[in-house]
């Protein structure tokens, strides 16, 4: 049963309920009842907040999103582009020269090189190895949302709020295609937490030093050898 801690709405107890039967049973064990009771509620209270199971699902995605949101954006990780460009340096300074390539001419990496690889593999391991369950049920209204075309959409917009740092975080770097390598640094995650979390290498999650290293040979390869520290 769930329980209410301090400052928990009704509202977040009753997504925190679905997401915890999403990842303990399935799609097919999230209905209105289980979450009542799974939150310990009245009877009725999920279809008072969430009358259809469309309105409980968003409930459900919103959820996963603030929770995630937590968990792999810590304050300073992606930061926002600059103002009036989306391709230039972060508010600290850090980012592309002024030609956008980011390495200057004599080779010298960017600032924060190693701080963002220190940080994107801090924030993966933290998920892999503290939030497996949410991995689960991203998968769960992910495939869910394939056959809902009005899911799919909510789930899409909803990501959002992870895509826009992200692409600001690229083109900081010094990447000339963020959109492009923003696809790939997704990818390579994405493939690695589902074969961590429902794969081949279930719960096997790598250390912070291999996930260091992964992200350096992948930002090598996309941003140049001059910008990944060695």
């Amino acid at each position: 049963m769930a329980t209410r801690t301090a400052g928990t709405s009704r509202a977040a107890l009753i997504a925190d309920a679905a997401l915890a039967l999403l990842a303990e049973r399935g799609m097919r064990g999230l209905t209105h009842r289980a979450v009542d009771e799974r939150a310990g509620l009245p009877q009725g209270s999920t279809s008072n907040h969430a009358r259809t199971r469309q309105s409980l699902l968003e409930a459900a995605v919103r959820r996963l999103a603030e929770r995630e949101a937590r968990v792999l954006a810590p304050a300073g990780l992606l930061p926002a582009p600059a103002a009036g460009t989306g391709n230039g340096p972060a508010p600290d300074g850090r980012g592309p020269d002024a030609d956008g390539r980011g390495p200057d001419a004599d080779g010298v990496p960017p600032a924060g090189a190693a701080e963002l690889i220190a940080g994107l593999a801090r924030v993966l391991h933290r998920y892999l190895t503290d939030h497996p369950e949410l991995l689960v049920c991203r998968y769960e209204l992910a495939l869910e949302a394939t056959r809902r075309p009005e899911l799919r959409e909510f789930f899409d917009a909803t990501g959002r709020q992870f895509r826009e740092p992200l692409l600001a975080l690229m083109a900081s770097a010094g990447s000339a295609e963020p959109e492009r390598h923003a696809l790939s640094l997704v990818a390579w995650c994405e493939g690695l937490m589902f074969s961590c979390a429902a794969g081949s290498y279930n719960r096997a999650a790598p250390s912070e030093e291999e996930l260091r290293a992964g992200f350096a040979e992948l930002l090598d390869g996309m941003l140049g050898p001059r910008w990944a520290p060695h």
